[in-house]
């Protein structure tokens, strides 16, 4: 760390306030309440409290979103997770439904009842409903050591429960603009050891993907997806608790198309194609189900799960219409599926001391296969023929990670809590075998009733996205319009970086609550990811060296029936020279960053987002929220990722009613209306490194949602 960044503080974490309807809340040192997940009987709390146990998140920056606030959204439950998340400070949009934390192209964590669940393959279908979510827990800066792998934040979900909502369902649909139909279905309950919540969900619409034009309506972007979840559990006696969850999505998406594109190539005797016209499709199905034994022995809490993640992924291209715009046309697939083991204890140490440890172990088995049509060229790159030559490949690996913790949480007096550990990560793939052994130390003072700071440093490792890698000959593409520079590593490598984050949260009389967050990361070979063919498959490369730094600011009021919250971030994220995946970047691009710093492609200087809501009349709810940024990258002549995109704002407006609301059974019907200023603006222009086309954010569109409870 630089003397400078010393004296300057270096890092600010936030303990984001709690936000009444996007709480956030920074750690004061203690647990968080717990969870009424089993209420049936007394056991309950005492599992849960376990539960928590296991999850401290001392030194880290939280923000808390509940199912209520959800529901507080112009969309609710309807909106994808990722429109959830944005409402976080730091979360970035982009396209295809991605997110960015802190200045990460990725690198999130999803956990499900304190269980990660392994990442499926990229691409823009959601793959978890927010209708499952009974809360969300966004955590970031310095984790403490029981947390690993994917370390940009920690998406830590606890999902609904039938013991804690009673016996009952709701069904519902939510329709409007752009052809939108999504019905669901819910079914909850228990009897008994047993409980369980069941939930599925269809949904079709016009606008699946970003528009690649300013147009109000982009072309060809049909959409059908299915999503389900379930949550069966048994409790086995009065200090045990058996759970198993599943859940699966499968997506289709139909490629939109960019009208007005010049032809490249000539293809057989075709002429007059296009580009308008072209039907490109991309199919996503991820699966998973977990198994997780939870309860106590004597003091010792613990938690031990095991479970499967099966994701593939196929888009098949216009064979005629892809050659001719350029020169390639690929089919792709992919597969991934990951077996993990993980299990976690807590046990207290006298009066002040709580030792936390466990593992985590994943193997992974990655299938990558394409068929690419290409046209030959001569010896000065000139197409030779109109005749396409078929080029099959394929590849498979084999990852495993394991990883090993310990931490101690020191609990000084009543007015400061020490968290230190150290955690050990192997990873193994692509012949060779990388690991590390992190510390971690975090710290926090309640200054006074008001007033809470926290500080930590946390060593982080972070493995290649085994999902995302597919092995690949680049010499079978010699000589044709698929050429690669045979330059540089095909294999993906493990990220290490130090991470400082030091943050303060000021309760200011009894509604109002201010945070203010900083952090600084350095990092070595610095992980990215780029899309760098028309499939809508990302890549992984690295920097060799990254830099990321960036403050957040936040402000939530509450009082009676009215909320409302603010958030506001900086962040700077930059790296220096490609160190893998040479040969996706264009020469002169990879020539420049070899000797000059640039900005991520997925880097945005300033980003906000905040809303309100006001309860009035018995059952009657209006609402507002926004999101605001100051444009991704972009590339400018001679600086790759140089230039920046104009700012957006888009603005969501939204009125709700209950209907029968004394009855028990209400029905609840909520109008929405997203983008309501109708502002167009631009996410990405097909420049920067790893962008491979235009997109823009949504139009205007308003929604009608309507969910009967039984």
């Amino acid at each position: 760390m630089k003397p400078s960044l010393l004296a300057t503080g270096i890092t600010f974490a936030l303990a984001l306030a709690s936000l009444p309807n996007l709480a956030l809340a920074a750690d004061a040192g203690t647990d968080a309440a717990p969870v009424k997940d089993l209420d049936t009987v007394t056991v309950s709390a005492q599992l849960d409290q376990a539960r928590n146990a296991l999850s401290p998140d001392i030194g880290s920056s939280q923000y808390q979103i509940t199912a209520e606030d959800i529901q507080k959204q112009p969309l609710g439950a309807s909106a994808p997770l990722s429109q959830v998340l944005l409402q976080a400070p730091g979360v970035v949009q982009d396209s295809y439904g991605g997110v960015h934390v802190r200045g990460d192209h990725a690198n999130l964590q999803y956990r499900l009842n304190g269980v990660l669940l392994p990442e499926s393959i990229s691409g823009f279908g959601q793959t978890l409903d927010a209708r499952t979510i009974k809360s969300i827990r966004l955590m970031d800066g310095a984790l403490p050591a029981q947390f690993g792998e994917r370390t940009a934040a920690v998406v830590d979900i606890t999902t609904r429960s039938g013991a804690a909502l009673g016996n009952g369902g709701s069904a519902g649909l939510t329709t409007g603009s752009f052809g939108t139909l999504n019905p669901n279905a819910s079914w909850w309950g228990s009897q008994g050891r047993w409980s369980w919540y069941l939930t599925g969900n269809y949904n079709q619409n016009q606008v699946g993907l970003e528009n690649p034009t300013a147009s109000r309506r982009p072309d060809h972007d049909d959409t059908h997806q299915g999503k389900a979840f379930a949550d069966l559990t048994y409790l086995v006696n009065d200090s045990t608790r058996l759970s198993l969850f599943a859940g699966f999505a499968n997506n289709r998406f139909q490629i939109p198309t960019n009208p007005g594109q010049a032809p490249q190539f000539g293809y057989l005797d075709t002429a007059g194609q296009d580009s308008a016209q072209l039907d490109e499709t991309q199919r996503e199905t991820t699966r998973f189900g977990m198994l997780a034994l939870q309860g106590t022995l004597g003091d010792t809490a613990y938690q031990v799960s095991a479970g499967q993640r099966y994701s593939d992924l196929a888009f098949n291209p216009d064979v005629a219409g892809d050659l001719v715009f350029s020169g390639v046309a690929s089919q792709v697939q992919r597969s991934n599926r990951a077996s993990t083991v993980q299990a976690d204890f807590s046990t207290p140490l006298g009066d002040n001391h709580t030792l936390r440890y466990g593992l985590y172990a994943n193997s992974e088995r990655a299938r990558a296969g394409s068929t690419a049509w290409v046209f030959p060229v001569d010896a000065d790159g000139n197409q030779a023929s109109t005749t396409p030559r078929v080029i099959p490949d394929a590849s498979a690996f084999h990852a495993s990670t394991t990883a090993l913790y310990v931490q101690d949480e020191w609990r000084i007096g009543t007015d400061w809590t020490l968290n230190y550990g150290l955690r050990g990560d192997r990873y193994r793939a692509f012949g060779g075998t990388e690991g590390q052994l992190s510390p971690r130390l975090g710290v926090v003072w309640n200054a006074t009733d008001s007033t809470t700071v926290h500080a930590g440093y946390s060593r982080y490792f972070t493995p290649p996205a085994s999902e995302l890698v597919a092995g690949s000959d680049i010499a079978l593409y010699d000589g044709t319009t698929n050429a690669q520079p045979a330059i540089g590593s095909t294999t993906p490598l493990s990220e290490r970086s130090d991470y400082y984050d030091v943050g303060i949260s000021q309760q200011v009389g009894e509604h109002l609550t201010l945070g203010l967050d900083a952090y600084d990361r350095k990092v070595d070979r610095l992980q990215d990811e780029g899309q760098f063919g028309a499939a809508y498959i990302y890549s992984t490369f690295n920097y060799r060296r990254g830099h990321i730094h960036g403050v957040e600011f936040s402000a939530d009021y509450s009082r009676g029936p009215l909320s409302a919250y603010v958030n506001a971030a900086y962040n700077k994220a930059m790296g220096k020279q490609v160190l893998t995946g040479q040969y996706n970047l264009d020469p002169e691009a990879l020539a420049y960053v070899q000797d000059n710093w640039i900005h991520l492609d997925h880097d945005q200087k300033l980003t906000s987002s905040g809303g309100l809501s006001y309860a009035f009349a018995g059952h009657n709810r209006v609402g507002a929220n926004y999101v605001f940024g100051s444009g991704l990258r972009s590339d400018i002549e001679g600086v790759p990722n140089g230039g920046e995109l104009p700012s957006y704002l888009q603005v969501n407006l939204s009125a709700a009613h209950d209907f029968n609301a004394d009855s028990g059974h209400p029905l609840h019907a909520q109008l929405a209306l997203v983008n309501a200023l109708d502002r167009s603006y631009q996410l990405r222009d097909g420049g920067g490194i790893g962008v491979f086309a235009p997109q823009w954010g949504p139009r205007r569109g308003a929604y009608l949602s309507l969910q009967q409870d039984f």
